[in-house]
């Protein structure tokens, strides 16, 4: 059924990778948000004025808030779809994020602010009048409610986006407030007791505490969250699998909002091998991810030595140490400069983060664990924190 309506608004829908349609779409659903918002609204405002409910009349607010939060969202999908300019060469996708975290804010401040109203209507009582109009109109509201939940849903979950998603989970919000203070007025209607600000506080602290998981949830494209362990293996295995790569690490993967992926990685190739042909193998690699995974990847040449026995020999029996002290870690960039009195050897760490070992600590470990295969060997060391191990290397 969604789907049904939003090709009706929105021509090719659903695509997530083109970014017009996106646009089109978020820009689509943010205007059934704005008038399905503005009409509960204007009904709950009826209601809560004729029942004289502060619950009713917070729950209208709410709504409105609501509105405010589709036009948010509908600006935000307007300017992320900005091309990149000198200012943001990226370009503006991650507007998408920040808006979704205004919404979030909008939700925390507005379940603050009907504490406030409800705690007053604790301590100040007024008898709230329930008649067949109000309870008519707040359970048309969860009707509504409900089918907004599940188009926000729907949409944001066939292009992709964040906001769409937190204003879901705001509407799902609302479905709940809204039921409380309906199941609260057919109490009073029944029973006589007034239980209007006491539901009203219970629906703030639900909000509250949504608002806040809505924050952290939201933010996170901000702080620069991890990528998913699935992308980061999906991307180690697609570049094994082209000849010559010999190993790979230190990927590093950035969003700059849906379809603007970029990332960087390292990876090891025959040091004898003509460095234009191994070139010429990277720049196939990085076209290749751009057209088929729409992810801008940048890699690193290193070349290894692959004709040195004494170093290969050397390297694994130093990967077998250093798994002997740490499991879960391993080694690249290995190489070694062999001289008279002593030779120094020469490679990085990847450490989990989840090790709780200090850099410091874990060079030390390992140097002494390198140098008692023999003592002329000089370790230099470096320790790389990944999010992902690579695996590969096992």
């Amino acid at each position: 059924m969604f789907d049904s309506i939003m090709r009706l608004l929105v021509k090719n829908y659903p695509s997530p990778t083109d970014s017009t349609v996106r646009q089109q779409a978020g820009r689509a659903a943010g205007a059934v948000g704005i008038a399905t918002n503005l009409l509960l609204f204007a009904l709950k405002l009826l209601a809560g004025l004729f029942s004289h409910s502060v619950a009713i009349l917070a729950d209208a607010v709410n709504n409105l808030t609501d509105s405010g939060s589709s036009i948010i969202m509908l600006v935000g999908f307007k300017l992320a779809g900005k091309p990149a300019d000198k200012e943001h060469p990226f370009g503006h996708a991650r507007i998408e994020y920040l808006c979704g975290v205004i919404v979030s804010f909008l939700v925390l401040l507005l379940g603050i602010e009907l504490g406030k109203s409800s705690v007053e209507k604790i301590l100040s009582p007024q008898a709230a009048r329930f008649g067949p109009l109000s309870l008519c109109i707040l359970g048309a509201s969860v009707l509504i409610k409900l089918w907004q939940c599940g188009f926000y849903r729907s949409v944001g979950r066939a292009i992709h986006s964040q906001s769409l998603i937190a204003t879901a989970s705001d509407s799902r919000n609302d479905v709940i407030s809204t039921s409380v203070v309906l199941l609260g007025a057919l109490i009073t209607r029944l029973t006589g007791w007034q239980l209007d600000g006491w539901l009203g506080l219970l629906v703030a602290v639900f909000i509250v505490v949504s608002g806040v998981r809505l924050i952290l949830e939201t933010a996170d494209p901000l702080l620069g969250a991890a990528p998913s362990p699935q992308l980061v293996r999906d991307i180690y295995s697609k570049i094994r699998a082209y000849p010559g790569i010999i190993g790979i690490h230190d990927l590093t993967v950035h969003s700059y909002g849906e379809g603007r992926c970029f990332a960087s990685v390292h990876c090891e190739v025959s040091a004898e091998e003509d460095i234009l042909v191994s070139h010429d193998r990277i720049d196939n690699i990085e076209r290749d991810f751009l057209e088929r995974e729409h992810i801008h990847l940048v890699i690193h040449l290193d070349p290894v030595a692959t004709k040195d026995e004494r170093a290969a020999a050397l390297r694994g029996q130093v990967t077998a140490r250093v798994q002997a002290l740490y499991p879960q870690a391993g080694i690249h960039d290995f190489r070694v400069v062999w001289g008279v009195t002593h030779s120094n050897v020469l490679f990085d760490i990847a450490a989990p983060f989840s090790l709780k070992d200090s850099d410091e600590e874990i060079i030390r470990r390992v140097s002494q664990a390198v140098q008692a295969l023999d003592a002329s060997y000089r370790p230099v060391l470096a320790v790389d924190r990944e999010a992902v191990i690579n695996e590969l290397e096992e």
